[in-house]
């Protein structure tokens, strides 16, 4: 199911949970129930439940933010790192430049392709993909310099590689889910208490009421969803995407 489906149909039940309890409670209330006479109190401790939620609910979404933004850099500075190496290798003897270059790209459309769906499906990385990275490490820091242009070359070298590998490492640590479940627990126990303090307000069954409950309780909805979309940074729609790879590798779009 499309994850924008889901947004619209968990926006919809929560419009349609609002207009439902308070038809109900329409029309089980007594008869002497007079819902301008909300004690003050109510109206005090709605308002503020609301101001501390919506704290919440900012802090949560900067942090998840906060998290794919962390992780299309690491994905900028692998490429990154790659494409030096693959530029770097030059001044090396033609069959060790070529053997490094074709590894690189071997290793590079391997993340773009086949570890990029493990990690949106699965969330994990290849074995495949560290062993390609490894055959990389290994044919740069195997080479022998000869001359005093290709030494002054290696050091540099190595130091992509090893920029190239600590991105590897942070690309696979930042998969995993930002938020953890109590904080998930919060945030949704938080809105069920929100939304239910609208009922303590005693909404009437007039058009405007009605609409702003409902408004009010789909926003809070699409905030929760964008929060958890934003949660898993390379596996849901709005993820970090390959393009870095691809922009320093065009090759790779074929």
């Amino acid at each position: 199911m499309s994850e924008w489906l889901v947004l619209t149909l968990a926006m919809a039940a929560a419009c349609a949970v609002v207009v439902l309890v308070t038809l109900v409670r329409h029309r089980t209330a007594a008869e002497d129930d007079d819902p301008s006479e909300t004690p003050d109190v109510i109206e005090y401790m709605t308002m503020w439940i609301g101001v501390v939620y919506a704290i919440v609910l900012g802090l949560a979404i900067a942090g998840v933010w906060e998290a794919r933004n962390a992780a299309e850099d690491h994905v900028q500075a692998e490429a990154q790192a790659l494409h030096e190496i693959s530029e770097r290798v030059r001044v090396y003897p033609p069959d060790v430049r070529d053997r490094i270059r074709a590894d690189v790209n071997t290793y590079a459309g391997h993340v773009v392709g086949a570890e990029w769906k493990a990690m949106s499906d699965h969330g994990k990385v290849t074995v495949r993909g560290a062993e390609l990275f490894q055959r990389i490490r290994q044919d740069v820091t195997d080479f022998e310099p000869r001359t005093d242009f290709q030494a002054q070359a290696y050091q540099p070298l190595l130091d992509q590689v090893t920029a190239a590998d600590t991105a590897r490492a942070a690309r696979v640590d930042s998969m995993g889910s930002t938020m953890p479940g109590v904080v998930w627990f919060g945030l949704v126990s938080g809105a069920v208490v929100t939304i239910g303090m609208v009922f303590a307000l005693q909404i009437r069954r007039t058009a405007r009421e009605l609409i702003l409950a409902g408004l009010f309780s789909a926003l809070i909805a699409f905030l929760l969803f964008l929060i958890w979309d934003f949660d898993a940074p390379y596996s849901r729609g709005i993820a970090a995407s390959s393009e870095p790879f691809l922009a320093l590798f065009p090759h790779l779009r074929g």
